[in-house]
């Protein structure tokens, strides 16, 4: 069991004060009156996934949408490494994306940044070395994000991923496993909900 230190990371949004907490169960997908705003972790969210990409029924999200202006830089956590970078072009997918791997409590741990701009993957090497708090990618807009509104989507695996991608929505009946291999991201973000 890995003991996290939620609370003493480095953000990897600066939230403001006053952000919405979505609540996509509902079907209503709305934009929201808030310049940034929270998409939570271990949702259905019935409904919004509906390019081909998903036509195997995944509704379940198994990260946390941050939404906030394009241009938003996004930061790591703590040091670690650059594990993967790339492009994932489908519609509804990611579109450019950084992985971090990092050492917590002597497990190795990798972490998702999604819905970037296309200036993030540029210059980045594997086995790059990132500090604490350093500036590591920013968020998108729709047309190179993978079609969506801008937000970062950030999440934690203990698998290794094969390649620059993570399934970042699964189909309920995965839920159990899918909750294992990929940890609440606020453990690292803290209590932003």
């Amino acid at each position: 069991m890995v003991k996290w230190r939620t609370g003493s990371y480095h953000p990897v949004v600066d939230l403001p004060d006053e952000y919405e907490v979505r609540d996509f169960t509902t079907g209503e997908y709305t934009p929201s009156n808030f310049e940034y705003d929270i998409g939570r972790y271990d949702e259905l969210r019935p409904g919004m996934y509906n390019t081909e990409l998903f036509s195997d029924e995944r509704s379940l999200h198994i990260g946390i949408d941050i939404g906030a202006p394009v241009g938003t830089p996004c930061m790591a956590f703590d040091e670690g490494e650059i594990s993967h970078f790339g492009y994932n072009p489908a519609d509804g997918d990611y579109g450019y994306v950084v992985i971090t791997k990092h050492i917590v409590d002597g497990t190795q741990i990798w972490a998702l940044y999604g819905h970037l701009d296309s200036e993030s993957i540029k210059g980045k090497e594997v086995g790059q070395k990132i500090s604490r708090g350093e500036v590591i990618c920013w968020m998108g807009d729709w047309h190179e994000n993978g079609g969506w509104d801008p937000h970062l989507h950030f999440q934690l695996s203990y698998i290794e991923p094969e390649t620059h991608d993570m399934p970042g929505v699964v189909r309920p009946e995965d839920r159990s496993q899918a909750l294992r291999d990929y940890p609440d991201p606020r453990l690292v973000l803290g209590p932003i909900y």
